[in-house]
């Protein structure tokens, strides 16, 4: 094996970058400085990307670029006008799908570039940028530039019925007495500031070092009541099935009145009546679980899932950017979110229908 090729930025390049980090305005501009400062520095490609929280790939791009084209071309981007595109869940579901099943002749594995090129021939959409795709692939954590890839979902009798039924339950709604409720997980990851931030005066943000301090991660569990408006997040440290039990006997205390709760989730290991019965005992394991109806959605179609939606608001207005050092201010953010985004009372409006799933899906 090779040295690691390093990577330098010239004197000049290297003032440059470190105003535009310092300055701390630009968006695109200013992290892709701070890839080439970390770079400069001698950090590793998933490093960079890491804080970046970008793809190596694209990491490796920029890098690329600076040294055959210079710092312009390195933090430059393509010319954007107008709102970015918006995509349903259907084009979702068939990206998603295609990049579990086998790359066209003569690659070895799908990259952004060939999902990007195989959607627009496909028919799946008229334009569609790499950026999107690879966000889309991110929330179904799907990695296809490795080499193993564990699943091959398939449009079929299985994967119909499941994610009909789900549909099916949407289109029907809830009520007091049966409610229905989406749940999933969210792994985050805790950090903190390895230098102390720098105050700024008042109407400025304060100014953070790019470099931090792992200190592992905490797993949020969360569910919604899509059409009621009602958000349940408890943070603990793993996901366990001990832990699934606890969340899922807090889930039958809260909705106590109700004669049966509809419960939609993913399929994971965890998620089903023996992690009750291990942690509670088998007669009051399944009476916890027989108060709830499941439907599991399909493999790799959490997009069909709600809660992943309410996830993407939790991750937007609660997490943001903000570096969470520990549990405890990771619980203590999210009790204020859960009970700010309650007093709201703010539904999912699902427009995706078993109709549209038939047209869109081409089955």
């Amino acid at each position: 094996m090779g040295a690691r090729r390093i990577f330098r930025l010239s004197d000049c390049d290297r003032k440059t970058v470190a105003r535009i980090v310092k300055k701390g305005k630009g968006g695109r501009i200013v992290s892709r400085a701070i890839i080439l400062k970390m770079k400069d520095k001698n950090f590793t490609h998933a490093e960079s990307a890491d804080v970046a929280e970008v793809t190596p790939r694209t990491v490796i791009n920029i890098c690329n670029n600076y040294e055959n084209a210079g710092l312009d071309s390195a933090l430059g981007d393509e010319s954007r006008f107008g709102r970015p595109i918006e995509f349903d869940d259907g084009v979702k579901a068939k990206i998603v799908a295609m990049t579990c099943s086998d790359p066209p002749e003569g690659f070895d594995r799908w990259t952004l570039e060939l999902l990007q090129k195989q959607s627009i021939e496909r028919g799946f959409t008229d334009s569609i940028s790499k950026e999107k795709i690879r966000i889309l692939l991110k929330e179904h954590d799907l990695k296809p530039w490795r080499q193993q890839m564990w699943c091959i979902p398939k449009m079929d009798e299985k994967y119909i019925e499941r994610m009909e039924k789900i549909l099916d339950i949407y289109e029907r709604g809830d009520s007091k007495e049966v409610p229905l409720v989406c749940l999933d997980e969210k792994a985050v990851f805790l950090r903190s500031d390895s230098k102390e931030a720098i105050l700024m005066e008042e109407g400025n943000p304060k100014k953070v070092d790019y470099e931090y301090k792992r200190n592992g991660k905490s797993n949020v569990f969360f569910a919604v009541e899509p059409f009621g408006g009602v958000y349940t997040a408890v943070v603990t440290d793993r996901r366990t099935k001990n832990d699934f039990a606890h969340f899922i006997k807090e889930l039958s205390e809260k909705y106590r009145l109700a004669k049966e709760i509809i419960l939609v989730m993913d399929n994971l290991n965890t998620h089903n009546r023996s992690s009750l019965v291990e942690t509670f005992g088998k007669k009051e394991g399944d009476r916890i679980w027989n108060r709830f109806k499941v439907y599991y959605t399909p493999t790799h179609a959490s997009w069909l899932n709600m809660a992943e939606i309410a996830i993407g608001m939790y991750s937007r207005q609660c997490l943001g950017r903000t570096r969470i050092p520990d549990a405890e201010t990771l619980r203590r953010k999210t009790q204020h979110w859960e009970r700010y985004i309650n007093e709201k009372g703010v539904t999912i409006n699902w427009t995706f229908s078993k109709k549209i799933a038939r047209e869109k899906m081409n089955y």
